[in-house]
């Protein structure tokens, strides 16, 4: 599955629609950036199970603050809607892989519980 360009209008139908999102901020700019995209674009056509999206930084600078972008590339995973993973800086391929795979083994009941349980208390 190729990649998907996330917008501050498309955004939450793509992240609320889809089990498992992976999205890479990102700017055309930046060397880190083009470095890891062929990384991001090689696990998006090994993983259809799971949408990866692109953030534009400068188009999308209201959404990426609105997420409190610092610094580029950041990888955010959504999975349920909740948010498992993010952190600045590329991945080489195969942490990138690793953290596909453990982002899919997760046991989302108990992070929905451990996530109700500490709103109660």
């Amino acid at each position: 599955m190729a990649t998907v360009e996330l917008t501050a209008a498309n955004f939450e139908t793509v992240v609320t629609g889809n089990p498992i999102v992976i999205v890479d901020f990102w700017a055309p700019w930046c060397g880190p950036c083009r470095g890891f995209a062929p990384v991001f674009e090689a696990a998006s056509e090994k993983h259809a199970d799971v949408v990866f999206a692109k953030v534009n930084t400068d188009e999308e600078q209201e959404l990426a603050g609105n997420f409190q972008i610092r610094s580029i590339p950041t990888l955010m995973v959504f999975r349920e809607n909740v948010i498992l993973y993010s952190q600045p800086g590329a991945l080489m391929g195969s942490q990138f892989e690793k953290l596909v795979d453990e982002v899919k083994s997760i046991d989302m009941a108990e992070v929905h519980k451990e996530m109700a349980e500490r709103a109660e208390g």
